[in-house]
């Protein structure tokens, strides 16, 4: 029987025979759901793009899984983190995006966030997190100076690991600036919220995450941004971090806190995924960043498009992970 399946073999098309595998995966996927967990409660920023991205990526996974969001708050979006070594399955069918402040908080913490992203299987990025702070209301601060001048500057925040408390607590620690910062909230809807009630002066974080009614009615005053590379939607109010450092170590310590911002809307899984699953996942995440329907998508919720791959995404997550201890050292106030 052997030899005579060896002789059929050979009689076989190459392609029928390279087709197996993908068959394969195709019978796997098939029927089954992928799991977007998001770290966040539902309806910010990392939710809605979750939801985009589960919209359109199953058409472009072999087998046409469903692909839905299971929302997972706690701890900044750790708890959505450790989920994937912990209780996961490690199968394919669970992808995570969480706030890439924590690889940050990973370098220069080590003792509160004990994890290793760059043993974590990196699927993509949707877009850089260009992060601004702004003001609201009438009576809003509008630019740097007036924060500077104000008693108070209230900000609120999940926990310190999250991006716009790192923002906020840079502010406050290498600029002495007014800000007082109020830890607990669920998530960024729940923080708009407070905004609107006058509870909170306004927020730091991504501008794609801002209503657009508040940009559009110029409710939210954008003072402040955290990278150099500004794209046309973030107006001229909004000036550079860097520009007001007044020594090295101030800039470096800027350095090191911002990095993350390239990393801004990430999507990982578990470096135990079988490889050939998770270059699946790669590559039906790279296809639907390309897809027309979820560029329109996005667009219709003005949400921006500027992906790197999952390959790309490991080699910035090596960088940061080389800072000099000494510059890490000095960036750990932030977090305490």
């Amino acid at each position: 029987m052997n030899h005579r399946r060896a002789f059929a073999l050979a009689l076989m098309p190459a392609s029928l025979i390279a087709a197996a595998p993908g068959q394969a995966q195709d019978e796997f996927y098939k029927g089954k759901t992928v799991n977007i967990v998001v770290g966040f409660t539902a309806g910010g920023g990392y939710d809605v793009n979750a939801r985009a991205v589960a919209r359109h990526m199953g058409k472009h996974i072999p087998g046409n899984p469903n692909v839905i969001v299971q929302n997972m708050p706690g701890a900044g979006s750790l708890q959505s983190v450790r989920y994937l070594d912990a209780t996961a399955p490690k199968d394919g069918t669970v992808i995570t995006t969480f706030n890439p402040g924590l690889i940050t908080q990973s370098i220069v913490e080590p003792e509160r966030v004990s994890l290793d992203f760059r043993k974590l299987a990196w699927v993509g990025i949707v877009t850089a997190d260009y992060r601004v702070c702004y003001g609201f209301g009438p009576n809003g601060v509008k630019s740097w100076d007036d924060m500077m001048k104000r008693k108070e500057f209230i900000l609120g925040s999940t926990a310190k690991g999250a991006g716009n408390y790192v923002n906020g607590a840079t502010l406050r620690l290498v600029f002495g600036a007014p800000v007082r910062q109020i830890l607990g909230f669920p998530g960024s809807a729940e923080q708009r919220i407070a905004i609107e009630r006058g509870e909170l002066d306004g927020d730091c974080g991504s501008f794609s995450s801002l209503p657009v009614e508040w940009v559009r009615d110029r409710k939210a005053h954008s003072f402040v941004r955290f990278t150099e590379k500004v794209p046309p939607e973030i107006p001229d109010s909004a000036v550079f971090i860097n520009t007001f450092a007044k020594t090295d170590e101030q800039k470096q310590i800027l350095t090191v806190l911002n990095a993350a911002d390239e990393l801004g809307r990430p999507y990982i899984t578990s470096r135990q995924v079988p490889a050939e699953r998770l270059a699946i996942l790669r590559k039906a995440f790279n296809d639907t960043m390309k897809d027309p329907a979820f560029l329109a998508d996005m667009e219709k919720q003005q949400l921006p498009v500027n992906p790197a791959t999952g390959e790309e995404s490991e080699v910035s997550v090596a960088k940061m992970s080389n800072v000099p201890a000494a510059v890490a050292a000095k960036a750990k106030a932030i977090y305490e």
